[in-house]
């Protein structure tokens, strides 16, 4: 039986696989909020359900408006959309060119949405060596080989690695001089909100920023997106998509889950104490190097002991998932990644990964 999947979170797929309930496992492939969605939502949903009888509203008007409310832009700065991966494979028809170059390692997405449109794709690696920090003139170096549009994850996802706003100012004039186009994808950027771009991104024709609704609030079965950027790019987004993406009831649990300010407050002083409790006891783990993260999740290598997908068969046993990243471009077998979950779940983590690595 494999144990490697193409994504995290493939809960059900795993459980059908082992014979076992998904309740049985302890997910840690997948960074979703671990406090779960906000207490709201759950009512909002169920007093949705009368909405199902008509189409939901096409251009998610009140929470469009909720969202740039949240971001403190204009309604025109913003575009919902079914998941950021809605966006990711709009992308490619927002800009005109066929060559696209993606920072790694990557969401894979990015990629793939690209090769789907026709379009040829290169990689810019950013190095385990320098704690996957971006250089700029070495992006720009190779920029000037002639890219048509550029995905950057940030923070990045699998590394957590944050480009301050500072660095992406800098690398949209890069991309000016370059005519390249950027998408900043910032679908973890809710647990580092104060690092966003969206106010250089809004001024800015030739660059946009992806969001999503579903890590943060705990929402990803219902996909739930926006993009942030000027009025010509989300005008032009809004052209792209298709009708009614966004359901009735995905557009109820975003409202329910942007009016929960104590809901967010409670989120961020979570995941930091958990996240920062998770990476010392990785640490102390011999074999292991784990990476510093601004999102919910860490990227962890080993640098003695058993490769990635035998790790991951072994925790596994005990009903554990990680995430595997020996797929992601720039990575290898000596890579995973695991979510940051509750001080139970974090702790019986730490005690798997122990055992594997002594035997």
């Amino acid at each position: 039986m494999s144990t490697d999947f193409e994504h995290g979170g493939n809960v059900f797929a795993v459980a059908r696989s082992l014979g076992v309930a998904p309740e049985e496992l302890c997910d840690f492939s997948a960074s979703i909020n671990p406090l779960g969605m906000a207490p709201a939502v759950r009512e909002a949903v169920m007093g949705s359900f009368d909405r199902l009888l008509h189409y939901p509203d096409s251009e998610a008007a009140e929470l469009r408006g909720a969202l740039a409310a949240f971001h403190g832009v204009a309604d025109q700065n913003i575009c919902v959309t079914n998941g950021s991966t809605e966006l990711i494979y709009l992308a490619p028809r927002l800009v005109e060119g066929k060559r696209g170059l993606v920072v790694a390692p990557p969401f894979a997405e990015y990629a793939k949405a690209l090769a789907l449109a026709g379009w040829s794709v290169d990689y810019h690696e950013l190095r385990p060596a320098d704690g996957f920090a971006l250089d700029p003139e070495r992006l720009r170096e190779q920029l000037e080989g002639g890219y048509d549009i550029l995905f950057l994850g940030n923070p990045g996802n699998p590394t957590g690695r944050l480009v301050s706003r500072a660095e992406v100012g800098e690398l949209l004039d890069i991309c000016r001089s370059a005519g390249t186009f950027l998408v900043l994808d910032e679908a973890f950027m809710d647990f580092c909100e104060e690092g966003s771009a969206k106010e250089l991104m809004c001024r800015n024709d030739r660059a946009v920023i992806f969001r999503s609704l579903t890590k943060f609030y705990a929402l990803p079965g219902l996909r739930l997106g926006c993009a942030i950027g000027s009025p010509k790019v989300i005008g032009r987004l809004q052209a792209l998509r298709g009708p009614w993406s966004v359901n009735g009831v995905a557009q109820v649990a975003g409202l329910a889950s942007l009016a929960d300010g104590e809901y967010r407050a409670r989120t961020l002083a979570f995941i930091a104490g958990e996240r920062e409790w998770l990476l010392a006891g990785l640490g102390r783990i011999a074999g292991l190097k784990p990476y510093p993260s601004a999102a919910n999740y860490l990227l962890v290598e080993i640098v003695q002991g058993p490769v990635a997908g035998e790790l991951c068969r072994l925790l596994l046993a005990e009903r554990i998932l990680l995430r595997n990243c020996a797929n992601f471009a720039g990575l290898d077998d000596r890579f995973f990644r695991v979510a940051v979950r509750n001080r139970e779940e974090n702790g019986r983590l730490l005690a798997a990964l122990a055992a594997a690595l002594a035997t």
